[in-house]
């Protein structure tokens, strides 16, 4: 009997209520979302850049016309979608070197920003920057040019110096055109106002506690189940369906 009881319940439980529910007739043809949307990336945007390698002009190696790389040290975002990504290889030029001289002269570079590149494509950009080494000595060589001329003319300053790692900033330089994917809703259902569309509504019966007999009962819980036991103190359980085992699946409630 306590197993009719309970095989009646879990059947209660999972018993469905069907309508009937008639809608105005929509157009005559699907209609699908549109899977992607137009933006701008517009001139102006700042793009903080990182350098990837040094910059001095200690050994006078630098050149006015060499490139550099550098790399994009924050994602650029428009309209919520990363468009540039933190990582992107982009590339500077040098635009003026001065070496560290006599009389204390300080070294000097000037750089600009060109491009970065994203999905193969270059973007133009903007932006420049510079560094000065250090003068050394300069007190000391406009007395030294009065006392002793050599003691001065040995004097040299510093040299100029941009570390790897050192944030810059960078500009967008031109508008550029961008296709961002969206996600792409279901396309709407469609009838004709000759056939008006029917569709089934379900409503789910509540689950019910369960009396076992005994003073066991199985009681709708938040579990996986869906049951918890409700049994005097010291309950174990046979594991048989009118007195179900104590587990993680159905636990005793409270």
């Amino acid at each position: 009997m306590y197993l009719r009881i309970l095989g009646s319940a879990l059947l209660l439980a999972s018993t469905s209520v069907s309508a009937q529910v008639t809608f105005a007739p929509p157009p005559a043809a699907p209609i699908a979302a549109p899977v992607t949307s137009t933006a701008i990336l517009r001139t102006g945007t700042p793009v903080p850049l990182r350098l990837s390698e040094e910059l001095t002009t200690k050994g006078k190696k630098l050149r006015v016309g060499q490139r550099f790389r550098m790399e994009v040290g924050e994602n650029v975002i428009v309209q919520g979608v990363t468009v540039i990504p933190v990582g992107s290889p982009a590339v500077g030029e040098i635009t003026d070197v001065r070496n560290k001289g006599m009389w204390g002269k300080s070294g000097h570079l000037g750089a600009r920003i060109l491009y970065v590149t994203v999905n193969g494509r270059q973007i133009r950009l903007s932006g420049a920057f510079d560094d000065k080494g250090v003068a050394g000595g300069i007190g000391a060589v406009a007395v030294s040019t009065l006392v002793f001329l050599p003691a001065g003319f040995f004097m040299t300053g510093t040299s100029a110096k941009i570390p790897v790692g050192a944030m810059v900033k960078g500009f967008v330089d031109e508008d550029v055109q961008l296709s961002i994917a969206a996600a792409a809703l279901p396309p709407l259902a469609v009838g004709t106002a000759s056939a008006p569309m029917s569709v089934t509504a379900t409503a789910t019966a509540a689950a019910v506690p369960v009396d076992l007999g005994g003073g066991v009962m199985l009681v709708p819980a938040q579990s996986p189940s869906g049951y918890c036991i409700q049994a005097p103190a010291g309950y174990v359980g046979t594991g048989s369906q009118s007195r179900p085992a104590v587990s993680t699946e159905r636990p005793l409630c409270g």
